[in-house]
């Protein structure tokens, strides 16, 4: 058995493929808003109906390749397998089958590359337009850079977690002179200014925004809410960045309730109504051809009575492709149209958690883990106080907690826990990072 972290060895590439469309430099140009304007109509003198379908192509841009994003994180983490009858590079490149590795220029790592840079551009678009116009007034203005600011932010977080070693670009204002790759401590620390920019901007843009959000920020739709939410990513970038006591403090002024209230927080909504996505990554139970499998070690690692095993359901029939094999599909989603949450309180509690142990106050830490322990069926923490000890259960209250959500493949490598996932057959490999998407290279 070979098991080695590696993931920038990448295939030769043997042709340069047509994905200029892909390339977050090159688009800047179309705006995924109602009315299609083009770029010069808002850079000037725009409106508030142009600044406010600019917001709204922004939210609904966020969940574009969220499927083949959460596919990306869950496989290399070992939460799930994707069996897909049409593309064998799910269960090969992602899990490092045989000789197989990361390609640089297919669409698992092009796709949220770009999807996510879209975004930053429409961000980017919103900002100029923002400070170009004379048709609002100035507490108007910063609520679009408010929230044009914390959504750059955010996207480019996405990106960064894929892009681990590479690192990302952070300014890409300028088609025509793109800024450089940033490696990952540095554009941490970039993202962490962004949010308090956004977090200024919100202070300064009175007590309503000029546009509507979603159903998604229900309860964050305002510049009191919103600020929470903020916040809330800083704390998850602080950690990132093992910045602890400032986690600490931001905490403080995000939306962290100390209860079982689990879910609040701001999410990523679907519906059937023409024109909208459905859920990406739902599958109806006991699917064959494209679906999730959930990785068997979900089911043998959970404790008895956590209530976290319903996000998994037992097949009728076990599920094989490649070698691999389940029982159980992932079942976090129950309709195609369940929003995807981006930040939740139950991630906040962890992060409490997390904060506590690393600033050595153990006992808070275990309570803020007994929250979630009995929130879930599972009775209090009576192990070890050590810090090695809680890290482990932190962990693991992590990995139930946030499944399929992106994080597990994170927290191993942020606590140098790779080598603690499953290999699932000889010679497989678990990836560190994904390469530098190929058609960045030229530049």
């Amino acid at each position: 058995m070979k098991r080695y972290i590696n993931a920038l060895k990448v295939k030769p590439v043997m042709a340069l493929l047509a994905v200029i469309g892909m390339l977050p430099a090159c688009e800047i140009d179309d705006i995924p808003d109602p009315n299609n304007p083009t770029v010069e109509s808002v850079l000037v003198n725009a409106t508030v109906d142009d600044l406010n379908n600019l917001v709204v192509g922004t939210e609904a841009g966020m969940r574009t390749f969220l499927a083949t994003y959460y596919d990306n994180m869950g496989m290399i983490g070992r939460e799930h397998y994707r069996f897909s009858s049409a593309d064998p590079r799910f269960t090969a490149d992602l899990l490092g089958k045989g000789s197989s590795v990361l390609d640089d220029n297919t669409f698992y790592t092009t796709n949220p590359w770009a999807g996510r840079y879209r975004v930053v551009k429409n961000t980017n678009i919103l900002i100029a337009s923002a400070n170009n116009t004379t048709l609002i007034s100035d507490e108007e203005r910063e609520g679009y850079l408010a929230f044009a600011n914390t959504i750059k932010a955010h996207q480019l977080l996405l990106n960064l977690t894929m892009m681990y070693e590479p690192g990302i670009r952070l300014d890409v204002n300028d088609p025509d002179n793109l800024g450089p790759f940033v490696e990952r401590e540095a554009a941490l620390d970039s993202i962490a200014l962004l949010l308090d920019e956004g977090a200024a901007h919100i202070a300064a843009a009175g007590e309503e925004f000029p546009f509507t959000l979603s159903e998604g920020f229900d309860g964050f739709n305002d510049p009191e809410g919103f600020l929470q939410f903020n916040r809330a990513l800083a704390a998850r970038v602080a950690v990132y960045r093992e910045e602890f006591g400032e986690a600490l403090e931001l905490l403080g002024d995000s939306f962290l309730d100390l209860s079982t209230d689990f879910d609040k927080g701001v999410y990523y909504t679907f519906s059937s109504s023409s024109g909208d996505l459905l859920n990406p990554v739902f599958v109806a139970p006991n699917s064959s051809g494209e679906i999730r499998i959930a990785h068997p070690s979900y089911i043998s690692d959970i404790a008895p009575n956590d209530d976290r095993i319903s996000k998994v359901l037992l097949r009728d029939e076990a599920a094989s492709l490649d070698n691999l094999s389940g029982k159980y599909d992932v079942a976090v989603y129950k309709t195609n149209t369940d929003p995807i949450p981006i930040i939740r309180n139950e991630e906040l509690i962890l992060i409490y958690a997390e904060t506590n142990i690393q600033t050595g106050n153990t006992l808070e830490a275990v309570r803020a883990l007994n929250i979630i322990r009995q929130g879930h069926g599972v009775g209090p923490y009576v192990g070890p106080l050590t810090e090695e000890a809680l890290i482990d259960e932190m962990l693991y209250q992590r990995r139930y907690s946030l499944y399929f959500e992106g994080h597990r493949w994170v927290d191993m490598r942020r606590y140098n826990r790779l080598d603690e996932l499953p290999i699932d057959r000889p010679g497989d490999d678990v990836w560190t990072t994904f390469p530098k998407p190929f058609i960045e290279q030229a530049f």
